[in-house]
């Protein structure tokens, strides 16, 4: 067994977010499109055998029970010592790093790419052979942008975000800008203004319409509520079609050419943390556990 693993936790994009519906328990029916990209957290998994699970460093603002690397290596060691039968057996534990990179609360699913790379590599290093179906159905308990970054491919998602469907998109550069605020994703969803009764489009169409199908519905009410997203937003409106991912606060933008993808965010890097990232179809943190 390897006593060791540093894997990748790469970012997301929503290219889309429709919400075409609200559930009777607060959810909302959503349709988007997730794209993985080339920019990630880093994390080194190293084996203990004393069982315990310890995050070596600390998130600010998050206490160590409560941070989703470590609720997943407790929900997977919980869920892997009593399948066998009735009498738990005796787990592995693991010391968990992270080198973090990407910002929290920005809408490019940090939290959650940091939880399946957590299950995803301590499946391999505890030699689980959980398949990938097991490990993002205790995934979603964690995060509904869990499953997604599990199988670590392109996905038209429905539902919550959890029902997928893998596809295969463009895949441009990207210029990412995050306006230096958190948004509150609650504060967002409970906007007795947003729209939440967008009409449902298929998957083909949405695919064969591209861009001109695509929005994000949560934009006008973010731009509303932080004048600082709103700002950004126009600001780099002025180089390409500009959209918030998730609930934000990050916005990205595409461009063909790598040249001016950095071009645009040597600019925009003067005033927010940027980033250029290129599309990907398929996870590097798959490539990098050979799925």
């Amino acid at each position: 067994m390897s006593a060791s693993f540093t894997l990748p936790a790469p970012a997301k994009l929503n290219r889309m977010l429709h919400i075409v519906g609200r559930r009777d328990d607060g959810y909302h029916e959503l349709q988007t499109l997730f794209q993985i990209v080339d920019i990630s957290d880093q994390l080194t998994l190293t084996l203990r055998d004393d069982g315990d699970i310890t995050l070596a460093t600390p998130v600010n603002g998050v206490a160590h029970d409560d941070n989703l690397m470590v609720r997943a290596a407790r929900l997977l060691q919980r869920s892997a010592g009593t399948a066998q039968g009735a009498i738990p057996r005796a787990m592995p534990g693991a010391t968990l790093t992270i080198e973090k990179k990407l910002p929290m609360g920005g809408g490019l699913g940090g939290g959650s790419s940091n939880a399946a790379t957590v299950l995803l590599g301590l499946n391999k290093l505890w030699q689980l052979g959980l398949s990938a179906t097991a490990l993002a159905k205790l995934g979603l308990q964690l995060g509904a942008d869990v499953p997604v970054f599990i199988y670590g491919h392109s996905a038209w998602a429905e539902g919550i975000g959890e029902k997928l469907t893998s596809v295969t998109l463009d895949t441009p550069w990207f210029v990412i800008i995050h306006p230096k605020v958190s948004v509150s994703t609650p504060l967002i969803f409970q906007d007795p203004e947003l729209t939440r009764d967008s009409r449902p489009i298929t998957m083909a169409r949405a695919l064969q319409g591209g861009a001109s199908e695509w929005r994000n519905d949560c934009e006008a009410i973010v731009k509303k509520r932080y004048p600082l997203v709103a700002e950004a937003l126009d600001w780099l409106a002025q180089y390409a079609p500009v959209r918030l991912t998730g609930t934000g606060a990050c916005l990205f933008a595409t461009f063909e050419s790598e040249q001016t993808a950095r071009t645009v965010a040597e600019l925009a890097g003067q005033r927010w943390p940027t980033w250029v990232a290129r599309g990907l179809n398929t996870s590097p943190l798959q490539d990098a556990l050979g799925c």
